[in-house]
């Protein structure tokens, strides 16, 4: 759940790199994928969360946490006390949202998702931000995202 950029990373094959939206990563952003074979585990009720203020439902750490998105409980992050890394190894739920910066990280593929772009995420992803700021979340056009995935194809073929 740390910044991919941070954490020692396995090279990707061809297949998963084409699967990549990049977020400027020659600045030092992460990779997002655009595409994840766990969608079938999110909670079938994600309108109704709890709030980004929420504690960690097993230490009450009220910073770093995060929403599992397949039970919606709420747990510390793996640098405060890794409660939810550990609800992961325990009951294999694998996706999880960040109260911090809203971002998405599926624990299985190992890499941050776009919750805008992977269709099941984007309801979840509004609601939480709605709950942080009070305004609904400023979504990429379909042109922005083109315009991405054009900016990806030219970073891997050396434009």
């Amino acid at each position: 759940m740390a910044n991919k950029a941070s954490s020692s990373s396995v090279p990707l094959k061809e297949d998963e790199v084409l699967s990549l939206y990049l977020y400027g990563s020659e600045s030092g952003w992460v990779e997002a994928r655009t595409s994840c074979d766990h969608m079938a585990s999110l909670s079938s009720d994600l309108a109704h969360i709890p709030t980004p203020d929420t504690p960690c439902n097993r230490c009450h750490h009220p910073d770093e946490n995060w929403l599992c998105l397949c039970c919606k409980d709420v747990l510390c992050s793996r640098f405060v006390n890794k409660h939810m890394l550990e609800h992961y190894q325990q009951r294999n739920h694998c996706l999880a949202l960040s109260y911090s910066d809203l971002s998405v990280w599926c624990f299985s593929c190992d890499a941050y998702l776009d919750a805008q772009v992977i269709l099941p995420l984007r309801p979840v992803y509004e609601t939480a931000y709605i709950l942080k700021f009070s305004e609904p979340p400023p979504f990429r056009t379909v042109e922005q995202l083109h315009l991405g995935d054009n900016q990806a194809e030219g970073s891997s073929s050396g434009n």
